[in-house]
C-alpha cells in the first residue's frame, strides 16, 4: 500500500509575533517544521512526503530541508490552510491509497499516534486524532452582547473531543473534501470538509503532549517540553537516559469486592475498597512509571472524584501510565514490586500476574518481578484487614 504525508507549513504565523514564520523558529535546537519532518522521516511507511511552505521559501528552502532525500518534496502554500492541504494534494504522485496530513505547527508528534491514525483510517476510511474533553464544556448563547457572552447551554463532555493532527483518509475521501473546499466551503480541518462530504470519520486517542504552537505561550511551553533551558532533550548527558520512580498504595480488604492483583482475579472472601477495582499493585506500579517519566501522580490522571475512573480496571490504568511516559518519550526497561499481604498467599498466582502486567507495560515478562511479603502480624495488614505494595520502575529514553 503506498501512503503519502502533507505537512501543512504554509502560514506565517503571525499570532506569535516573532517577524518571522514560526515553522523557522526554534524549539529543542531544531526549528519546529524539523521535529515534524523527522518523524515522518523516520518512518518506513511513506512512500512520499509534501511538505506545503510559504511560497518564497520553496525556492530558497531552509537547511533543515536541504539534502533530505527523493521522498520529501516541497510546494507552496494558498491563502488558506485548506488551500495549501490541496496544494499538497495535486503534488502527489499517481498510486498513494492513503494520505495523512499533519500541521507542523505540532512539533511533538509521535510514530505511535501517527501509525494509530493511519491505521484507523487504513480500516474505516478516515480517522483523526482527538483528545477527549477532560473539562466542563459551556457553549455560548450567540444572542448574547459581544465581549460579554453568557452560557447558552452545558455540553456532555463525554461526546466532545479536541481535534488534532494526524488526520489521515483514504485517496478518495481527502480528494471528496478537498472538492467540496475548492467549491467554496471553508472549514479549519480536512475532517470537517470530509463530514460535510458524507463521510464518517473516527476518532483516535490523541495526546496532550501533541500541543500545537499558535501563541506566544504555546511556544513558552513547547521550549520547556523540549527542555530549552539545558539546551535539547536529545544533547542530554546520557545519565539522563535512565529514570528510576518509586510507587506505594494501600487499600482496606472489604466483603462483596472481588480481589484484583495485577491484573488476576485471586481466590479470597474478601475484595479491596477502592473508586476503582482497588487493584493495589496496579496503583503501585502505575505511579512508579509515572514518577520515572515525570508525569504526576496516579491520583492526578485518575482521580476517585471522576466518575470515569469507577469501577474501572487498573491494569488499563497501568496501559495508559505507559502510554504517558512512551509520549514522554521513555519506555519500560524493566519493574520490581512487592505485595505486602497475610493472605491470600502470592506464590500460586505469579505467574499469571507478571504475564499480565507484561502486557500492560509492553515489557518482557523476564523484566517484570513480582514478590509477596507477610507483615509479621503486624499492624492493619499483619491482622488481614488491608494489602500494600511497593514498586520501582526503570524507564530509558527512547532514542
Amino acid at each position: 500500500m503506498q501512503i503519502a504525508a502533507i505537512i501543512a507549513a504554509g502560514g506565517r504565523g503571525l499570532r506569535l509575533g516573532v517577524g518571522r514564520p514560526k515553522q523557522l523558529v526554534e524549539v529543542g535546537g531544531r526549528p519546529i517544521l524539523q521535529h515534524s519532518v523527522d518523524t515522518f522521516l523516520a518512518s518506513d511507511r511513506f512512500s512520499q512526503i509534501v511538505v506545503v511552505l510559504p511560497p518564497e521559501l520553496v525556492s530558497d528552502p531552509p537547511a533543515c530541508l536541504q539534502a533530505r532525500g527523493p521522498r520529501l518534496q516541497l510546494i507552496g502554500g494558498g491563502a488558506r490552510r485548506q488551500d495549501s492541504v490541496a496544494n499538497g494534494f495535486d503534488r502527489l504522485a499517481g498510486g498513494v491509497e492513503v494520505i495523512v496530513v499533519h500541521d507542523a505547527a505540532r512539533p511533538f508528534v509521535d510514530r505511535d499516534l501517527i501509525d494509530r491514525t493511519l491505521d484507523a483510517a487504513i480500516e474505516t476510511g478516515a480517522a483523526i486524532a482527538a483528545l477527549r474533553a477532560s473539562d466542563t464544556v459551556k457553549q455560548a448563547d450567540p444572542e448574547s452582547a459581544a465581549g460579554r457572552p453568557v452560557i447558552g447551554r452545558t455540553l456532555a463532555r463525554d461526546t466532545i473531543f479536541l481535534a488534532q493532527t494526524p488526520q489521515a483518509f483514504r485517496v478518495e475521501v481527502l480528494r471528496d473534501a478537498i472538492a467540496l473546499g475548492r467549491a467554496g466551503r471553508e472549514a479549519t480541518d480536512e475532517a470537517a470538509l470530509a463530514e460535510e462530504a458524507g463521510h464518517r470519520v473516527r476518532l483516535v486517542e490523541g495526546s496532550a503532549r501533541n500541543i500545537k504552537i499558535t501563541t506566544c505561550q504555546d511556544l513558552a511551553m513547547a521550549r520547556a517540553m523540549a527542555g530549552d533551558a539545558g539546551g535539547d532533550v536529545a544533547a542530554r548527558p546520557a545519565a539522563s537516559a535512565l529514570r528510576v520512580g518509586a510507587g506505594y498504595d494501600l487499600h482496606r480488604l472489604v466483603d462483596g469486592r472481588p480481589l484484583m492483583l495485577g491484573g488476576v482475579t485471586i481466590p479470597h472472601c474478601r475484595g479491596l475498597q477502592g473508586h476503582s477495582d482497588a487493584d493495589v499493585l496496579c496503583h503501585a506500579i502505575t505511579d512508579a512509571v509515572l514518577g520515572a517519566a515525570g508525569s504526576g501522580d496516579i491520583g492526578r490522571h485518575f482521580p476517585d472524584s471522576d466518575d470515569r475512573w469507577r469501577g474501572a480496571s487498573s491494569l488499563d490504568l497501568l496501559r495508559r501510565a505507559v502510554a504517558m511516559a512512551r509520549e514522554a518519550g521513555f519506555r519500560v526497561v524493566n519493574v520490581d514490586a512487592v505485595v505486602v499481604t497475610e493472605q491470600p498467599r502470592l506464590a500460586p498466582h505469579v505467574e499469571a500476574i507478571v504475564r499480565s502486567l507484561a502486557g500492560a507495560l509492553s515489557a518482557d515478562p523476564s523484566s517484570v518481578s513480582v514478590k509477596g511479603k507477610t507483615n509479621e502480624g503486624v499492624g492493619e495488614i499483619g491482622r488481614g484487614e488491608a494489602i500494600a505494595a511497593h514498586a520501582v520502575a526503570l524507564l530509558e529514553r527512547v532514542p
